[in-house]
This record gives C-alpha cells, structure tokens and sequence, in this order.
C-alpha cells in the first residue's frame, strides 16, 4: 500500500498542476534566457515538498509510490523541464540508491537533508566510454588502509554545479561472471581531490545544469561505502535507472501533452486564406497522430508503474516505455513545428523549447538503443529459459 493515500494524493496532485501551469510556464522564456530557475520557484518548490516527494516520510519525504510519481512527472514535463532537473536527482536515482541500498547512518545523514531540498544530490555515472551501460565504468577506488581511494572522469552530471553530495559508481575490481565489480560512494562535495567543471552549453533544457566532475585520488572514508559491501553498487545502479526510466517517460508524455496543447490552440486561432488552419484536413491529421501518441504514451507509463510497484515487471516494461515514450515525444514535438509552420522555428515560442528539450530523454537513462537491447534480450531470456 502506498504511504499517500488517494484522497491526499488527489491534494497534492492538484497542487503540483496548479503550480506548474500558474506559476512556472509563465516563466519558461524567463528559465530559458537566464539558464537558471529562478529563487522564487526553488523555494517554491521545496516548500511544496517536491524535493522529497519520492522519498519516504520517515526522512521527511512525501512517500510517493511511483504510480503517484508519473501522475506529477506528467505535470512537470508540461513545462520547462529544467525545473524537474532541479529536484529529479534528489527523487530519483541518487535518492533512490540511499533509500534502497543505504546503511541506517548513511541514510540519517542525508535523507531528511535530501528531501527538504538543503542538500543537492547528484548521480555521477556516466563518463567517456560509459554512457548507458554501467559495465563498461573506467573510474577506479581502491582500498588504502580503512579508507577508499577513487580516480575517474565523469561528464554529463546533471545538477553537478550546484551538489552537494555526489553518488559516485566506480569500478573496486575487474568484472567477472555475475559480478561486475561495481560499487557505490557518497561523495560530499568540497573533498580534497573533487573538481567540478564549468556547465555544459547544451542544446536545450536551459536551466538544467550538467558538467564534467573529475577524481583525483579522492579518499572517503569506509563508511563511504553505500550499503557497507561492493556488491550492492551495481544492483542499485540497475534498480534505480529502471524506476527512473518510467519517470522518463511520464515527462516525455508531459512535453507531449503541451505540444499538443500548443498546436491545437495555433490550430484554432490561426489563418491561411482567411480560415483557420485547424479546418485543414491535413493539419487535423497531424493533430491526430499527436493524440494517438499522447494517449497511448499515458496507457503505457501508468500501466508499467503499476507493473513495477507490484514487482510484476522492473526491467523489460521500463525500458519499453522509455523506448516508446520518448520516441513519440520527439514526433509529436516535430509534429508541433510543423503546425506551426515558420512560427514554430522562433525562439520564445513554446514548441521550439519542447523541440529542442525533448530530444534529450532518448539519451539519459539509458539510450533509445540500449532500450531496445534490454527489451529484445530480455524477451529471448524469457523465452529460453521456458524451453
């Protein structure tokens, strides 16, 4: 059963939604321009919880299950998605490694200052020749007396300028059959030997700041160790991308959402030859493709969220979600600008944002590719083992 029951949940959904689309998109040209979410809707937002929606009320959290956690990822992908960037980390796969892996003090520690917003998470594990597969880490920790050394080069580190705490996967010994050799380290920021690079000028998702964070011979002490043992590193690192590969997608439906929003109001209110373009045949055609997508995007998230709180599916269903969601979000975006016509190209109009925002979800967490290995390789698993 989950923490938050449905008539609360109903509570905090509407909130969420009212402070979305009153608060924050009003404000997505002012996110984009300044490349930063402003103070006011930070504070607003830990306030409001959302720092810890996902972690449970015993660290301060709201306690969301993840059937709850994409009705509000639906919310926040209907804006600038920079302000879930904000809070994404904290809620998920930096969160959600403490709270499923995490020893009782490494969880005092950090959960009640992860959920109230005080502390910034962010998840360190991708890095040049490492990107959506874990196996193929290069950054090393060794033992050095009663303390872990660790050496690396991460990129790409969502929230990295702004952490405070850093979860750092790296590699303690060679990979062997059923042991890849992976474990986990809290990592605060500020240790000697931690360096955090400028932010990265991206294509979109203004406001969502990544960077390159290097290791150079960085020691934490044993108690570093997420879960007290090396095994638990690469179990969590599988868990917690499946949970967040379903959030993923649940943004990737929201964007959607608000292209199609925006392209049926265009629709409506703009002309070509004196009549609206929304009575062309071959616009409401277009708008029709977007709808499909859209709804079956939605069936699909909350269906496999369900799957994953019951434990039926936590690895085939979220890929394949991820896969179809974040694809159909890029064509619906398309779509968008093509409604649009030349308006959609423009800065400052919404769909160039989503166009432009979009088209990260089919690279973190996990590439469209790698989705279709795992969904694809898991079906011939299945499918041997039953022979």
């Amino acid at each position: 059963m989950p923490e938050v029951s449905d008539e609360d949940f109903a509570l905090i959904h509407r909130q969420v939604r009212d402070f979305v689309r009153r608060d924050v998109v009003p404000r997505e040209n002012e996110i984009m321009s300044d490349d930063r979410i402003p103070d006011d809707l930070r504070r607003a937002a830990a306030d409001m919880g959302l720092f810890g929606y996902a972690i449970p009320a015993e660290w301060g959290g709201l306690g969301l299950d993840l059937t709850q956690d994409v009705e509000l990822a639906l919310e926040f992908g209907y804006t600038s998605l920079a302000l879930r960037s904000m809070f994404g980390t904290n809620n998920g796969i930096a969160g959600q490694v403490l709270v499923g892996f995490g020893t009782d003090d490494q969880k005092k520690t950090w959960l009640e200052r992860i959920a109230s917003g005080e502390v910034v998470a962010s998840f360190a594990l991708t890095e040049p020749g490492a990107g959506s597969n874990p196996a193929g880490l290069r950054t090393r920790a060794r033992r050095d007396g009663g303390d872990w050394v660790i050496d690396g080069h991460k990129q790409y580190i969502t929230n990295a300028p702004l952490a405070h705490l850093f979860v750092v996967f790296a590699r303690t010994a060679d990979p062997r059959p059923k042991d890849p050799g992976i474990a986990v380290f809290l990592v605060p920021a500020g240790t000697p030997g931690l360096t955090v690079g400028p932010k990265d000028r991206k294509m979109g998702q203004e406001g969502a700041w990544t960077s390159e964070v290097t290791f150079d011979q960085v020691r934490v002490p044993a108690d570093a160790l997420i879960g007290g043992q090396e095994a638990a590193g690469y179990t969590a690192a599988m868990t917690s991308l499946a949970r967040g590969r379903v959030h993923i997608a649940a943004l990737a439906v929201g964007a959607a959402q608000r292209a199609l929003d925006e392209s049926v109001a265009y629709a409506v209110q703009n002309t070509q030859g004196g009549e609206p373009i929304g009575n062309f045949q071959l616009v409401q055609a277009m708008l029709a493709d977007m709808q499909a997508g859209v709804l079956a995007g939605r069936a699909m998230v909350r269906e496999t969220a369900r799957a994953y709180v019951s434990g039926e599916d936590r690895r085939i269903a979220p890929s394949a979600t991820k896969l179809f969601c974040t694809e159909m979000a890029g064509k619906v975006a398309d779509l968008a600008v093509q409604v649009h016509g030349g308006a959609g190209y423009m800065r400052e109009i919404p769909v160039e944002r989503i166009y432009r925002d979009v088209r990260l979800l089919r690279l973190y967490e996990g590439t469209s590719e790698i989705q279709r290995l795992i969904v694809g390789g898991g079906l011939v698993r299945e499918a041997t083992t039953r022979l």
